[in-house]
């Protein structure tokens, strides 16, 4: 005979605790339990969709706001008397002025896009020696102590001064408009590549110079596979504060040198009293401003790593 063995739903634990378990027909019966032999249906999942919610939150703030502009602009020339011109009346002077921005007739009469070109070629130029000066001066003043404790007063004293007041001097030396205008945007935008690559530089861990020291690196080893792309981050944020400090200036400098500029432009376009054009050439500047700090901006990110948490 042939004695069946029931296993029960509480098992007992080595210390003597009963333990619920989950009891089958297949602890009764000895069979193994059999497979289902119907497919399970295939889990639907909704297909992802365009993020409506996402794209208004990145359109609408910007279009209210650009609204809320115009709309005050649209009040201040009703309330003015006409002496503001209307959004409308500006929009159409617009399409006039950018129908043709390449025209020339004459030095003092050209379009809207050479007066762009000549003040972008003015900020390269004058940039772009602020940064061949700059960032190695900020390279110096981090690395040795000594430079920086010499420099420290002499930027702290110059770097408050206003760009402006450097015009001047730039008259006198140079004898001219163009170089003048040139200096002044040198002398403003070489403080932000200082301050920022000698910030860098100085932020730059004890343990990567610790292990320059043992490995016996050379100091141009130091500055090229361990300054520089840690300082990296910092002077292309100096860099990309020295643009927008020099857009800023060379405007008010070339209202003051004259030539062909799109500070000039504006300053030519107020002696003609024609404030429509005044306007326009208002949006140009910060629109040029605009791109130009996006691109760098663009450019960080490019070259800025963030380190990975653990």
């Amino acid at each position: 005979m042939v004695s069946a063995v029931f296993h029960s739903p509480i098992a007992t634990a080595a210390d003597g605790t009963a333990i619920k378990t989950e009891a089958t027909s297949a602890d009764f019966t000895g069979a193994k339990p059999q497979k289902s032999t119907k497919a399970s249906a295939p889990v639907q999942t909704a297909a992802p969709g365009f993020d409506w919610s996402g794209l208004l939150l990145k359109v609408l703030p910007p279009f209210f706001g650009l609204a809320l502009l115009i709309g005050i602009w649209a009040m201040v020339s009703i309330g003015t008397a006409s002496s503001i011109p209307s959004p409308l009346e500006t929009w159409k002077q617009a399409v006039v002025i950018f129908s043709d921005p390449f025209y020339s007739k004459g030095p003092n009469d050209q379009g809207v896009g050479w007066n762009i070109l000549f003040s972008l070629q003015r900020v390269a130029v004058g940039f772009g020696l602020a940064a061949v000066v700059g960032i190695p001066v900020g390279f110096m003043i981090g690395r040795f102590e000594f430079l920086s404790r010499m420099f420290n007063p002499l930027i702290s004293l110059l770097r408050p001064v206003s760009p402006l007041a450097w015009l001047p001097i730039g008259l006198l030396v140079f004898k001219g408009a163009n170089p003048a205008a040139i200096w002044t945007i040198f002398i403003c935008s070489i403080w932000p590549m200082i301050i920022n690559t000698a910030v860098g530089v100085q932020r730059v861990p004890q343990d990567y110079m610790n292990v320059a020291r043992v490995l016996n690196l050379s100091e141009w080893k130091i500055v090229t596979k361990i300054l520089f792309p840690s300082v990296l981050p910092y002077m292309l944020t100096g860099v990309r504060l020295a643009v927008g400090t020099a857009w800023l200036v060379i405007v008010a400098a070339e209202m003051l040198t004259g030539g062909v500029g799109i500070g000039f432009w504006v300053w030519d376009e107020w002696n003609n009293l024609n404030v429509k054009n005044i306007i326009i050439a208002i949006f140009v500047i910060g629109i040029v401003g605009l791109l130009l700090e996006y691109a760098l901006i663009k450019l960080a990110t490019a070259f800025t790593f963030e380190e990975v948490k653990s």
